[in-house]
């Protein structure tokens, strides 16, 4: 499915961005939902996104994502969605999901990686975005 035929804004790049996190496991827990959710309440980028949205953003995500290219489709449209600095923003919000079950295995490890490059994130600015992450997904 080419990306010209599938248009999006840049608050559903960034859900496509959450629900790619959520999905490189296979299993989109139920913490991982909360998190999108909180976060799509509580960040001024959101401010202007109606929530009752998100469904409709993460199947039209999941649709795409099951075609044969599905990744690489969706890696793009949200590369050519979004402008350098909510690239950033995108790989923040693909951390923080894959962070919130305090677990990273080798799917999320390469997923994040793979969005890294696609979007062009320095791997310094990528070091600094994933400590911010550790710092707040710690416990006591």
């Amino acid at each position: 499915m080419p990306t010209e035929q599938h248009v999006i804004g840049p608050q559903s790049a960034l859900i496509y961005t959450m629900v790619l996190a959520a999905a490189a496991d296979n299993d989109i827990s139920d913490r991982e939902l909360k998190l999108m959710g909180n976060l799509i309440n509580t960040l001024p980028v959101f401010a202007e996104y109606d929530s009752k949205k998100l469904p409709v953003a993460c199947a039209d995500c999941a649709r795409l994502l099951e075609h044969e290219e599905g990744l690489e489709t969706v890696l793009g449209l949200v590369r050519e969605t979004l402008p350098p600095p909510l690239r950033e923003t995108a790989y923040l919000l693909a951390c923080e999901i894959a962070a919130v079950d305090r677990h990273l295995g080798q799917e999320e490890l390469r997923l994040l990686e793979l969005i890294r490059h696609r979007l062009d994130i320095d791997r310094l600015h990528a070091a600094a975005l994933e400590r911010a992450v550790r710092a707040r997904m710690a416990t006591v």
